[in-house]
């Protein structure tokens, strides 16, 4: 039975996560060659199972890229006797062969959710989001099968899609064992405030809130004595131009700290020390770092958007993440409150428990066997 990924659209992040911690939980029993189509930079792990396939195209380029796969990945996965062809980058434009079945994953939110689309200047971002959606709808509709990774997401497309989806499954997305360290605290590192501090970590971008949450965090100064530092961690941008004005405007320089990318390896360490760990977004679909701050067992003050209460269930608090004066509320109503702030650690530990790449990898790789099964039971 032979399976071909196209990895191609995995150049960085969660989409190189993804792939990798499938692939490291590859299922011996399981009778599959996998074929992998990507980027040099994904490092796969070593399977005997796992068989990376070179391709002889500037596939760097997404309109190369969208050449290479209507008109030469076909006769590829021909070639390959494949079964499955896998797109887990959420766009199908290949036509495979009669014996091929297709299949992908539903992983970006930004394109069907108009209230955040509307936040971008009228630009190439809105026409790429407009492009994309169209584009993913389409794809989903034609494929043998459609993963997704929130019960939310799959609600939403199934509340678009103009004829049922052929066979739509879910499964979420896993916990690095990295983040699992509540039981096993890192050390601190060293580039941290003395004394506690909130976290948010998240690239910077206008559905992420990083404004509104900084808002709140004067309102919540106003309101008590906070020695607590507020740490903005994530990829800046022009967006992160606009929170370091605002930072200024309210005098919070000495208090909000901007950090920008902080290295993979550490981010553990700053979860697992972080007073209360905050995630403010209102566009999802899998949120891989509210996962990732479950995992440290601390407090978590999280946006009532779904699906993050989908995922956090009840070891978090919600607050609106468009309301600065919610977001200051609802952190007062924990901050001082030692016996809840270890009830809300401990659930958090315990809810992280439901998350785990075995899981995700098993149920991902017999769905991808049992589509290859029925179709050849069915030549």
């Amino acid at each position: 039975m032979n399976i071909v990924i196209n990895g191609f659209s995995a150049r960085r992040g969660g989409g190189q996560t993804y792939l990798i911690n499938l692939l490291r939980h590859l299922d011996d029993e399981l009778g599959m060659s996998i074929f992998v189509l990507a980027p040099d930079s994904l490092k796969l792990p070593e399977h005997p199972a796992v068989i990376r396939t070179s391709v002889e195209w500037p596939t760097t380029n997404p309109l190369m890229r969208a050449l290479w796969e209507k008109y030469i990945l076909p006769r590829t996965l021909e070639k390959l006797r494949a079964d499955v062809l896998f797109c887990p980058g959420g766009l199908i434009n290949t036509r495979p062969p009669g014996c091929c079945r297709t299949v992908t994953m539903f992983r970006n939110m930004i394109p069907f959710d108009m209230a955040v689309r509307k936040q971008y200047k009228p630009g190439l971002t809105r026409v790429r989001n407009w492009l994309l959606e169209r584009a993913m709808l389409s794809s989903m509709m034609n494929a043998d099968m459609v993963i997704f990774i929130s019960e939310f997401a799959r609600t939403v497309i199934e509340e678009r899609v103009t004829r049922p989806i052929a066979r739509a499954i879910t499964i979420p997305h896993g916990i690095n064992d990295d983040f699992r360290v509540w039981h096993n605290v890192p050390a601190r590192p060293s580039w941290l405030p003395r004394g506690d501090y909130l976290l948010y970590v998240s690239i910077f971008d206008v559905y992420k809130n990083q404004l509104e949450v900084v808002r709140g965090y004067q309102r919540l100064k106003s309101r008590r004595e906070t020695p607590e530092k507020l740490i903005l961690a994530g990829h800046t941008g022009p967006y992160a131009e606009k929170v370091l004005r605002e930072i200024d405007l309210l005098r919070l320089r000495d208090e909000v700290i901007v950090v920008g990318n902080v290295p993979y390896q550490e981010l553990p360490g700053v979860y697992a020390h972080a007073k209360v760990t905050i995630f403010a977004s209102t566009c999802e679909n899998c949120p891989n770092i509210l996962l990732e701050a479950l995992g440290a067992g601390r407090p978590l003050l999280v946006s009532n958007a779904q699906p993050m209460p989908e995922f956090g269930g009840d070891a978090a608090v919600y607050f609106d993440p468009g309301s600065p004066d919610d977001f200051a509320a609802q952190l007062m109503t924990i901050l001082d409150n030692p016996e809840e702030l270890d009830r809300l650690g401990k659930l958090a530990a315990q809810r992280a428990e439901l998350y785990n790449w075995q899981t995700t990898a098993s149920l991902t790789w017999q769905a991808l066997r049992d589509l290859a099964r029925n179709n050849n039971n069915t030549k």
